[in-house]
């Protein structure tokens, strides 16, 4: 008789994200890090920090990054309604790569890059100002916070339907750390009595 071993359950994720935050951002590359480990199905959805903030007062530099931050969103939106869900993380990844550890700050450079560097034609570059596909993108949005709650922000993560906000660390672990830090968050998310765990953040975003 021989062992056997016992593998590890599919788990399906569905993760929210807004390209232009940086706390999104740290958090999907903590879940890249985990897929390598672990069978895990994962879905990213737009989720629009401009949208999110729209009824609050804004400074007028809050205005220009919002709407700045809601280019982003309507490209990947557009991208996924026309090309299909697996155009959606590779697109996130060429944003965030160029916003976040790249610190670009033009759009249009941003925009331009990532497209090239998806394959998508430079013209497309055009939906980052349409609201053609508004519409979809407050539904996923909507869809999103609808599960968490109005008072957080981005990223909010499904894991087998619990969903949850964050979390908010930095940098995104790597290996066991990783996969330590995974099985915790889902443990606790999954009481059905548990809602927040939180205390004051000492560092900003950490991109290696």
């Amino acid at each position: 008789m021989t062992d056997t071993v016992t593998p590890a359950p599919h788990t399906a994720v569905d993760f929210w994200f807004d390209p232009s935050c940086p706390w999104a951002w740290m958090t999907s590359r903590w879940v890249d890090e985990v897929a390598k480990h672990r069978d895990l199905d994962v879905t990213f959805h737009i989720m629009s920090l401009a949208v999110l903030n729209e009824d609050n007062d804004l400074t007028d530099d809050d205005k220009v990054r919002f709407a700045r931050t809601l280019r982003y969103t309507r490209l990947v939106t557009a991208a996924g309604e026309l090309h299909g869900q697996t155009i959606v993380k590779p697109l996130y990844d060429a944003l965030g790569t160029r916003i976040h550890p790249g610190a670009e700050k033009d759009a249009d450079a941003v925009i331009a890059g990532a497209l090239a560097e998806v394959g998508l034609p430079a013209d497309f570059a055009r939906y980052a100002d349409s609201d053609e596909y508004d519409t979809q993108l407050r539904a996923s949005h909507a869809d999103g916070i609808d599960r968490v709650g109005q008072d957080v922000g981005t990223p909010v993560i499904a894991v087998n339907g619990t969903a949850f906000f964050g979390p908010v660390i930095s940098p995104a672990p790597k290996g066991e750390e990783a996969l330590r830090l995974w099985d915790g968050v889902v443990a606790v998310a999954s009481y059905p009595g548990f809602f927040e765990i939180k205390r004051t953040r000492t560092t900003g975003p950490i991109f290696d």
